[in-house]
């Protein structure tokens, strides 16, 4: 594995994202291995309850931009296709050129097997706690919003500031976590919320000080990996049951297609081109300077 690391002990698997000097961005390498190392957990008759974290500053700060900043696709390679394919690099950096015939088919091909990846955490059999800490932004969101618990430090930052450009949450989940009202304030402006600001609306389960997070983790981890495995498979099963009868899966494909479009609009092109003579973070810092709210900084009023 290149983007996690995997460890079983006793009832619990730890999946770590660790790619820390990228802020643990994502590349398409990274959902492939977290679904690997799901099943693998998921098949280990000693693993009870699967625990998500990031190293680093921070647990995930969206996917890797630099290679769409620089035009250069090759760094998305690492997963097995054959040439041509929509994982090839190539094609992946033909199809994202401004200038270029967008297929917006071969995009979603791309992007659904991200959300298949993320997915494997919310079908994973067994539970999944995830920990944040630092921020969890963009398609950082898609993995904690896919765990079934989510415990995160009272200064953390989460959101989905790619709602104002180049950007479409894939995986749909916000509606289903903090309803419809919540989810349109957040994606209507791509604000972000603090820890302490998630469990307000009921997107986590509990924060803590960034002092106290991995204690107050571990004690929710070893409370669920103390029930008996199968309860806890037909709980889960329960439960995700109502989500998938309210049309996740078909909201999911909408996203996902969205998420192409937004990447191929005019404004998408212009975020697209000032990554390329601004480098990602100039572009991101440029995109938030008007709502006042880049960096660490979270919610705004």
């Amino acid at each position: 594995m290149e983007t996690i690391t995997y460890d079983a002990e006793g009832r619990v698997a730890r999946i770590t994202l660790n790619r820390p000097d990228r802020g643990n961005g994502i590349v398409p390498r990274m959902p492939a291995e977290i679904a690997a190392c799901v099943e693998r957990a998921n098949l280990d008759p000693a693993v009870h309850v699967i625990a998500l974290a990031g190293n680093g500053s921070g647990f995930c700060g969206g996917y890797d931009l630099v290679a769409s900043a620089e035009g250069d696709m090759s760094g998305l390679g690492g997963v097995e296709a054959p040439p041509g394919s929509p994982l090839d690099p190539a094609t992946i950096g033909a199809n994202h050129a401004p200038q270029s015939n967008w297929d917006p088919v071969t995009d979603f091909q791309f992007m659904s097997r991200n959300v298949r990846g993320f997915m494997s955490l919310f079908h994973s059999e067994k539970p999944v706690l995830c920990k944040v800490h630092g921020y969890c932004v963009a398609g950082g969101t898609d993995m904690a919003l896919c765990s079934d618990l989510l415990v995160i430090a009272a200064d953390a930052k989460i959101g989905y500031p790619p709602a104002r450009v180049w950007g479409s949450p894939t995986t749909a989940l916000w509606a289903h976590r903090i309803g419809a009202e919540k989810a349109k304030r957040l994606l209507f402006t791509g604000d972000c919320l603090s820890g302490k600001e998630a469990v307000a609306w009921g997107l986590a389960t509990e924060s803590a000080p960034a002092a106290k997070l991995d204690e107050r983790f571990e004690i929710l981890l070893g409370r669920i990996a103390r029930m008996p495995k199968n309860q806890l498979i037909m709980m889960k099963l329960l439960v995700n049951q109502t989500l998938m009868s309210q049309g996740l899966r078909a909201t999911q494909i909408l996203g996902t297609v969205f998420d192409g479009i937004a990447r191929h609009t005019r404004e998408g092109y212009a975020f697209a081109r000032r990554m390329a003579e601004a480098g990602p973070m100039g572009a991101v810092r440029e995109r938030d300077a008007p709502f006042g709210d880049a960096g660490r900084s979270t919610f705004k009023g």
